[in-house]
């Protein structure tokens, strides 16, 4: 088993996979926030790419850059295969944690 990732790992990995070929740092930001409903800093996001990177978890490239983006290149972002069995691993986990617990959770007030 792969080490385990963290909750907002997850949603950078699942973003860029929703993305899928707009997966670019403005763009992955924007959807980790919509994602986990909470403030999130670019800084973060980008520190955890960096990261995941150096793991081996995902892979980037970049782009050329356009006139609209006043000739600045753009890097794009894909997750790798290994990528792809950390989430695997991290939803097997999960699942299995929950498992044999009664839903819904009673709350008291």
């Amino acid at each position: 088993m792969a080490e385990l990732l963290g909750t907002f790992e997850q949603a950078v990995l699942l973003t860029i996979l929703r993305l899928e070929d707009e997966a670019y740092g403005r763009a992955i930001l924007s959807g980790v926030h919509e994602v986990l409903r909470r403030d999130v800093s670019a800084g973060s996001v980008y520190t955890t790419l960096d990261r995941l990177e150096t793991r081996g978890l995902v892979n980037s490239k970049l782009a050329e850059g356009t006139p609209a983006r006043g000739g600045r290149a753009r890097r794009y972002y894909t997750v790798a295969i290994d990528g792809m069995r950390a989430l695997n691993d991290a939803r097997k986990t999960l699942a299995a944690m929950w498992a044999n617990v009664q839903l819904p959770i009673e709350v008291q007030p």
